[in-house]
């Protein structure tokens, strides 16, 4: 794949165009004032609330979702996946005429199903990969969070030029942006949060911290070997690979990877992965994600209160106060 950097996207496409951010947590805060930064006119839409003060002390037009979908000439939708069909279907669909934008930072609703937009739309995402904070800080910098770009409708003959300009007025380009489709942003990113980032590392993490304390060892230790000291070795790799890594770490610690690592993550792990992955790809997950979500999310409500219980998160509050400045 290409990577497309900065003499490959014109801002001027957005020239005399308002974008409309609808949501305005993390990502949605950071994407805008990015783009504010650039010098592109930015509007926020957003129930009254937390969000709505934070945009407003922000310095930035306030109003519902709704007025700001008829105001803007791209309407970046930056909610929650389980709240964008509601929404669009409530508020952006009625107040969408031909030839404005809809963007996202994730295809879940397109892909399945919960938005179908109208034929005279463009569709297009532009999508960081790095949280908001990250998102901000890089730019800040001066750099950029590198990003992805693709385009699911093309009603204008002009969506693909209008994505890299989003792309650039976030300063995604400045890291490299990558073209794909909407399917593989979305398959691609359940896969990866559920199997390695945030299920399959939480979960390796707390087994490792509950091994120890149940042969015995002081939590604290075991919390700092698996858990604290994660973050380290994730630091090295994103700096310079797993090499760079390994290179770092005692000759010891990289032996002992290559001898028991494949012992812990048996080729079954990967087996089970490929399930993962077709239950993503059949939107099995979706439904069953939506449901939830629909029915109140009491499962996801009752699993994080009972995360705050477990002796690694009760541990770890004391171990990080240690850090703090006092």
């Amino acid at each position: 794949m290409d990577i497309i950097h900065d003499n490959a996207a014109d801002l001027s496409v957005l020239n005399g165009k308002t974008i409309a951010v609808l949501g305005y947590g993390a990502q949605g805060r950071a994407q805008a004032l990015c783009m504010r930064d650039s010098g592109v006119n930015v509007i926020i839409g957003v129930r009254p609330g937390k969000s709505f003060d934070a945009a407003t002390q922000d310095g930035f037009k306030v109003m519902s979702i709704a007025d700001a979908v008829k105001e803007a000439d791209i309407i970046h939708i930056l909610l929650p996946d389980e709240m964008h069909g509601p929404v669009f279907e409530a508020e952006i669909k009625p107040n969408l005429t031909a030839g404005k934008a809809l963007a996202c930072s994730h295809g879940f609703a397109y892909v399945f199903k919960t938005i179908v937009p109208p034929a005279d739309v463009d569709v297009i995402m532009v999508a960081p990969k790095g949280p908001g904070t990250e998102v901000r800080k890089v730019f800040e910098q001066g750099f950029g969070c590198p990003g992805l770009i693709a385009v699911f409708q093309d009603a204008t003959g002009k969506a693909k030029d209008m994505a890299l300009a989003m792309a650039k007025a976030e300063g995604l380009t400045r890291g490299g942006v990558l073209e794909c489709t909407f399917e593989q942003e979305t398959y691609e990113d359940l896969f990866g949060e559920q199997n390695v980032l945030c299920g399959g590392m939480v979960d390796l993490m707390k087994y490792g911290f509950e091994t120890l304390i149940e042969a015995g060892y002081p939590a604290e230790m075991a919390y700092f070997e698996c858990i604290h000291e994660a973050k380290l070795i994730v630091d090295l790799i994103y700096e310079g690979g797993i090499q760079k890594m390994n290179s770092v770490i005692s000759n010891t610690a990289e032996w002992g990877e290559y001898y028991n690592g494949p012992q812990i993550l048996t080729p079954d792990v990967k087996e089970r992965m490929k399930e993962s992955l077709k239950r993503i790809e059949s939107g099995v997950f979706a439904k069953d994600w939506l449901a939830e979500a629909n029915s109140g999310a009491k499962v996801l409500q009752a699993k994080r209160a009972e995360l705050g219980q477990h002796p690694a998160e009760v541990v770890g509050k004391k171990i990080r106060s240690l850090f703090e400045k006092h």
